[in-house]
């Protein structure tokens, strides 16, 4: 990477799909010593406060969209506020380059970033473009995709688009499993990761296909993400119809799950089902039917459509998972079925394309 270019900024908050990658995004400069820092919201926060090793500023902001007259009138405002915060911040950290990792968090630095004449490069993981990063768009100087096929871009724009892949840990790319007893175990181990916006309705609806799997004779092991408030709770459920069960709440040693689990249960975000595709694990998408412009659908069918992973909608969750478990217990050749698909695609390459792409912005 070019030696001009010694501090950058990444723009990020939300959900850990904006978050995650962010953080391996950090880390990567790290390792290329630039001097690099995080700035996001306090939702973001929640997620990469965990990690000691980065520098962390907090600036909070709001989005306007799906919300009445007053409450938009208040969220300008804290736009507003963020903005100020943003030029004070910048102006007194200028970096050579900034990243704005979708979703609004990413919106205030990355339009004063433009402002103060700033390079700055936004990145899509989904397969839909977000509202911000399409406002975003026009002032950006290079778009980073995860995927090619991503909808929603102005053509007058498209000479901006560069696919790097997904931006992932790199301890996730680097990461190998052990396929050799994936046939032979008599458990299917199940990972459900349930997050912010799926524990409530995982830790309600998955409980009773699992009971109902167990009383068909199909020999299962659990292990669930939950909130912290639902742990006693879920923990009592599976006592009580004699389910092998492991609780956890959020956790950043996730490939500890991965390396004992052959089949993951999540929502389609992005930065997940990324993780799980380079991991190779087969997995069934739920999508969030609240998601922004139905993006984790979206994400869901294409996933479903090349053959890496199962797409179960909500409403259909019940019925179609107990008769999807049931089918794999029958025949667990369509796990490996599915991982071999998988090995098809690898993200181990997105780092070395970023850094080409600013080498081309910072000369």
């Amino acid at each position: 990477m070019t030696d001009k270019m010694n501090k950058v900024l990444i723009a990020t908050g939300g959900t850990g799909g904006h978050v995650f990658p962010a953080y391996g995004l950090a880390k990567h400069f790290e390792e290329k010593k630039i001097n690099v820092e995080i700035v996001c919201d306090k939702r973001g926060n929640r997620y990469l406060k965990q990690f000691k090793d980065i520098k962390i500023s907090i600036i909070n902001t709001s989005s306007i969209y799906n919300k009445n007259f007053i409450q938009k009138i208040i969220s300008f405002l804290i736009i507003v506020n963020s903005i100020i915060k943003s030029f004070i911040f910048l102006i007194g950290n200028r970096p050579n380059l900034v990243f704005g990792m979708g979703g609004y968090s990413s919106f205030p630095i990355c339009i004063v970033a433009r402002l103060l004449n700033i390079p700055f490069i936004i990145y899509e993981n989904n397969l839909h473009l977000g509202k911000a990063n399409k406002f975003l768009m026009p002032f950006a100087t290079k778009v980073f995709v995860a995927r090619k096929e991503l909808t929603g871009v102005p053509k007058k724009h498209e000479k901006k688009i560069c696919q790097t892949g997904n931006i992932i840990r790199k301890e996730i790319l680097k990461f190998k499993r052990n396929f050799d007893n994936i046939n032979n175990e008599k458990k299917i181990k199940i990972l459900v990761l349930g997050g912010s916006q799926a524990a409530k309705i995982f830790a309600e609806k998955l409980p009773k296909v699992f009971e109902k799997c167990n009383k068909d004779g199909v020999s299962l092991k659990i292990f669930q993400q939950c909130l912290p408030d639902q742990s006693s709770i879920l923990l009592d459920l599976y006592r009580k119809i004699n389910l092998d069960c492991e609780i956890f709440n959020f956790s950043n040693d996730i490939l500890n799950y991965f390396s004992k689990v052959n089949l993951v249960i999540t929502r389609a975000g992005s930065s997940m089902l990324a993780e799980l595709i380079n991991v190779k694990i087969p997995f069934v998408s739920v999508p969030l039917p609240s998601s922004a412009d139905n993006h984790q659908l979206k994400n869901a069918i294409y996933y479903e459509k090349n053959q890496y992973s199962y797409l179960i909608e909500e409403k259909n969750l019940d019925e179609e998972l107990y008769k999807l478990i049931k089918e794999i217990n029958n025949n667990r050749f369509l796990l490996n079925q599915m991982i071999a698909k998988q090995k098809s695609y690898s993200d181990e390459s997105v780092y070395n394309i970023i850094d080409e792409e600013i080498n081309k912005i910072i000369k």
